[in-house]
Protein backbone atom coordinates (compact mmCIF):
# COMPACT_ATOMS: atom_id res chain seq x y z
CA UNK A 1 0.00 0.00 0.00
CA UNK A 2 1.27 3.31 -1.12
CA UNK A 3 1.50 5.87 2.17
CA UNK A 4 1.15 9.41 1.23
CA UNK A 5 3.21 11.88 3.56
CA UNK A 6 1.49 14.37 5.74
CA UNK A 7 3.09 17.26 3.35
CA UNK A 8 2.81 15.44 0.55
CA UNK A 9 1.36 17.74 -2.66
CA UNK A 10 -1.44 14.82 -3.01
CA UNK A 11 -2.73 15.19 0.34
CA UNK A 12 -3.12 18.74 0.66
CA UNK A 13 -6.55 20.40 0.74
CA UNK A 14 -7.05 24.55 0.45
CA UNK A 15 -10.04 23.70 2.44
CA UNK A 16 -8.86 21.97 5.29
CA UNK A 17 -7.08 23.80 8.33
CA UNK A 18 -6.26 21.66 11.47
CA UNK A 19 -8.29 22.83 14.48
CA UNK A 20 -4.52 22.77 16.19
CA UNK A 21 -3.68 25.61 13.31
CA UNK A 22 -4.90 29.01 14.95
CA UNK A 23 -4.23 32.53 13.20
CA UNK A 24 -1.89 34.78 15.55
CA UNK A 25 -2.99 38.37 15.35
CA UNK A 26 -0.12 40.83 15.37
CA UNK A 27 0.31 43.18 17.88
CA UNK A 28 0.85 46.06 14.72
CA UNK A 29 -1.82 45.29 12.29
CA UNK A 30 -2.73 46.65 8.96
CA UNK A 31 -4.63 50.07 9.72
CA UNK A 32 -1.04 50.73 12.17
CA UNK A 33 1.01 50.24 8.81
CA UNK A 34 -1.83 51.97 6.65
CA UNK A 35 -1.59 55.27 8.87
CA UNK A 36 2.40 54.72 8.73
CA UNK A 37 2.54 54.38 4.95
CA UNK A 38 -0.15 57.28 4.22
CA UNK A 39 -2.24 54.81 2.10
CA UNK A 40 -4.71 52.45 2.36
CA UNK A 41 -3.79 48.35 1.44
CA UNK A 42 -4.97 46.64 -1.26
CA UNK A 43 -4.73 44.71 -4.17
CA UNK A 44 -4.77 45.82 -8.54
CA UNK A 45 -5.58 42.17 -10.35
CA UNK A 46 -4.21 42.35 -13.93
CA UNK A 47 -6.18 39.94 -15.97
CA UNK A 48 -6.21 38.82 -19.43
CA UNK A 49 -5.07 36.79 -22.33
CA UNK A 50 -0.90 36.22 -23.02
CA UNK A 51 0.39 39.22 -25.03
CA UNK A 52 -2.66 41.45 -23.67
CA UNK A 53 -0.30 44.01 -22.00
CA UNK A 54 -0.96 43.84 -18.73
CA UNK A 55 2.18 42.82 -17.41
CA UNK A 56 3.81 46.08 -19.17
CA UNK A 57 0.77 47.88 -17.77
CA UNK A 58 1.22 46.47 -14.10
CA UNK A 59 5.20 47.56 -14.06
CA UNK A 60 3.94 50.93 -15.37
CA UNK A 61 1.79 51.61 -12.96
CA UNK A 62 3.91 50.13 -10.17
CA UNK A 63 6.88 52.98 -11.51
CA UNK A 64 4.34 55.67 -11.08
CA UNK A 65 2.87 54.80 -7.17
CA UNK A 66 6.81 54.06 -6.33
CA UNK A 67 7.62 57.55 -7.53
CA UNK A 68 4.61 58.87 -5.57
CA UNK A 69 6.12 57.04 -2.18
CA UNK A 70 3.48 54.43 -2.19
CA UNK A 71 4.64 51.18 -0.92
CA UNK A 72 4.22 48.71 -3.78
CA UNK A 73 4.81 45.22 -4.65
CA UNK A 74 4.63 43.57 -8.29
CA UNK A 75 3.86 39.71 -8.76
CA UNK A 76 4.05 38.25 -11.70
CA UNK A 77 3.39 35.06 -12.56
CA UNK A 78 6.64 33.61 -14.35
CA UNK A 79 8.41 35.29 -11.12
CA UNK A 80 6.44 33.06 -9.00
CA UNK A 81 6.87 30.06 -11.10
CA UNK A 82 10.35 30.08 -10.90
CA UNK A 83 9.90 29.35 -7.18
CA UNK A 84 7.12 29.16 -4.76
CA UNK A 85 4.86 27.61 -7.69
CA UNK A 86 7.79 25.92 -9.53
CA UNK A 87 6.15 22.31 -8.45
CA UNK A 88 3.03 23.51 -10.60
CA UNK A 89 2.35 22.48 -14.41
CA UNK A 90 -0.68 23.95 -16.18
CA UNK A 91 -3.25 21.88 -16.02
CA UNK A 92 -6.64 23.27 -15.15
CA UNK A 93 -5.96 21.85 -11.53
CA UNK A 94 -2.47 23.42 -10.87
CA UNK A 95 -3.59 26.39 -12.50
CA UNK A 96 -6.31 27.03 -9.99
CA UNK A 97 -3.83 25.90 -6.92
CA UNK A 98 -1.31 28.56 -8.73
CA UNK A 99 -3.85 31.18 -8.32
CA UNK A 100 -4.83 30.36 -5.08
CA UNK A 101 -1.23 30.75 -3.89
CA UNK A 102 -0.80 33.94 -5.29
CA UNK A 103 -4.25 35.01 -3.61
CA UNK A 104 -2.86 34.11 -0.12
CA UNK A 105 0.54 35.92 -0.78
CA UNK A 106 -1.34 38.92 -2.03
CA UNK A 107 -3.69 38.73 0.95
CA UNK A 108 -0.62 38.62 3.61
CA UNK A 109 1.24 41.98 1.50
CA UNK A 110 -2.27 43.59 2.61
CA UNK A 111 -1.40 42.52 6.18
CA UNK A 112 1.90 44.15 5.65
CA UNK A 113 0.24 47.63 4.29
CA UNK A 114 1.48 47.10 0.92
CA UNK A 115 -0.26 48.44 -2.73
CA UNK A 116 0.19 44.75 -5.00
CA UNK A 117 0.15 43.96 -8.27
CA UNK A 118 -0.81 41.19 -9.76
CA UNK A 119 -0.24 40.57 -13.29
CA UNK A 120 -1.54 36.91 -14.33
CA UNK A 121 -3.96 35.29 -17.18
CA UNK A 122 -6.04 34.15 -14.13
CA UNK A 123 -8.56 32.59 -16.83
CA UNK A 124 -11.36 31.60 -14.05
CA UNK A 125 -13.59 33.61 -12.95
CA UNK A 126 -14.51 31.33 -10.21
CA UNK A 127 -10.83 31.46 -8.91
CA UNK A 128 -11.12 35.33 -9.37
CA UNK A 129 -14.21 35.98 -7.02
CA UNK A 130 -12.63 33.94 -4.20
CA UNK A 131 -10.03 35.93 -4.18
CA UNK A 132 -11.94 39.24 -3.98
CA UNK A 133 -14.23 37.61 -1.44
CA UNK A 134 -11.33 36.64 0.69
CA UNK A 135 -10.58 40.16 1.08
CA UNK A 136 -12.51 43.34 2.71
CA UNK A 137 -14.72 45.33 0.40
CA UNK A 138 -12.57 47.51 -1.78
CA UNK A 139 -9.34 46.04 -1.41
CA UNK A 140 -9.67 43.79 -4.11
CA UNK A 141 -9.47 46.18 -7.54
CA UNK A 142 -9.74 43.58 -10.79
CA UNK A 143 -8.12 45.43 -14.25
CA UNK A 144 -9.67 43.66 -16.96
CA UNK A 145 -7.20 44.46 -20.13
CA UNK A 146 -9.28 43.38 -22.88
CA UNK A 147 -7.22 42.56 -25.58
CA UNK A 148 -8.69 40.59 -28.94
CA UNK A 149 -6.82 37.52 -29.49
CA UNK A 150 -5.86 37.92 -32.92
CA UNK A 151 -4.13 41.59 -31.42
CA UNK A 152 -2.22 39.12 -28.81
CA UNK A 153 -1.20 36.89 -31.11
CA UNK A 154 0.33 39.58 -33.16
CA UNK A 155 2.34 40.44 -30.44
CA UNK A 156 3.26 36.88 -29.35
CA UNK A 157 6.09 38.31 -26.80
CA UNK A 158 7.25 34.89 -25.79
CA UNK A 159 6.50 32.49 -28.87
CA UNK A 160 4.42 31.32 -27.01
CA UNK A 161 1.16 31.16 -29.25
CA UNK A 162 3.31 30.17 -32.25
CA UNK A 163 4.30 27.21 -30.09
CA UNK A 164 0.53 26.89 -29.15
CA UNK A 165 -0.81 26.70 -32.93
CA UNK A 166 2.01 24.27 -33.38
CA UNK A 167 0.49 21.98 -30.69
CA UNK A 168 4.09 22.25 -28.66
CA UNK A 169 2.19 23.39 -26.11
CA UNK A 170 -0.80 22.40 -24.62
CA UNK A 171 -3.96 24.07 -22.60
CA UNK A 172 -2.93 27.44 -23.56
CA UNK A 173 -5.61 30.26 -22.37
CA UNK A 174 -7.12 31.60 -25.51
CA UNK A 175 -6.46 28.42 -27.96
CA UNK A 176 -7.29 24.91 -26.46
CA UNK A 177 -8.21 26.32 -22.93
CA UNK A 178 -10.86 28.70 -22.09
CA UNK A 179 -10.45 32.41 -20.48
CA UNK A 180 -13.45 33.43 -18.57
CA UNK A 181 -13.72 37.41 -18.76
CA UNK A 182 -14.76 39.52 -16.16
CA UNK A 183 -18.66 40.08 -16.11
CA UNK A 184 -18.14 43.35 -14.22
CA UNK A 185 -14.45 44.50 -13.88
CA UNK A 186 -13.50 47.06 -11.46
CA UNK A 187 -11.47 48.93 -14.63
CA UNK A 188 -12.26 48.04 -18.07
CA UNK A 189 -9.44 48.53 -20.75
CA UNK A 190 -9.27 48.34 -24.60
CA UNK A 191 -6.12 46.87 -24.88
CA UNK A 192 -5.47 47.15 -28.03
CA UNK A 193 -4.97 51.09 -27.51
CA UNK A 194 -1.42 52.58 -26.92
CA UNK A 195 0.36 51.53 -23.47
CA UNK A 196 0.73 55.41 -22.88
CA UNK A 197 -2.91 55.76 -23.31
CA UNK A 198 -4.07 53.07 -21.47
CA UNK A 199 -2.35 53.88 -18.16
CA UNK A 200 -3.46 57.58 -18.45
CA UNK A 201 -6.86 55.94 -18.04
CA UNK A 202 -5.85 53.26 -15.39
CA UNK A 203 -4.51 56.05 -13.21
CA UNK A 204 -7.55 57.87 -13.69
CA UNK A 205 -9.99 55.56 -12.63
CA UNK A 206 -8.04 54.85 -9.58
CA UNK A 207 -7.81 58.88 -8.51
CA UNK A 208 -11.85 58.65 -8.57
CA UNK A 209 -11.77 55.52 -6.91
CA UNK A 210 -9.67 57.41 -4.46
CA UNK A 211 -8.39 54.14 -3.67
CA UNK A 212 -5.07 55.61 -3.30
CA UNK A 213 -5.55 57.82 -0.35
CA UNK A 214 -6.28 57.56 3.49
Amino acid sequence: MVQIREDSPDNISSNHISPDIVWHSHSVGRKQREAVNGHPALVIWFTGLSGSGKSTLAGLLEQVMFSQGIRTYLLDGDNLRHGLCNDLGFSETDRQENIRRVGEVANLMVDAGLVVLTAFISPSRTERQKIRQSMEPGQFIEVFVDTPLAVCESRDPKGLYKKARAGEILNFTGIDSDYEAPELPDIHLDGSQSIEFLLEKLLVSLNKRSVLTL
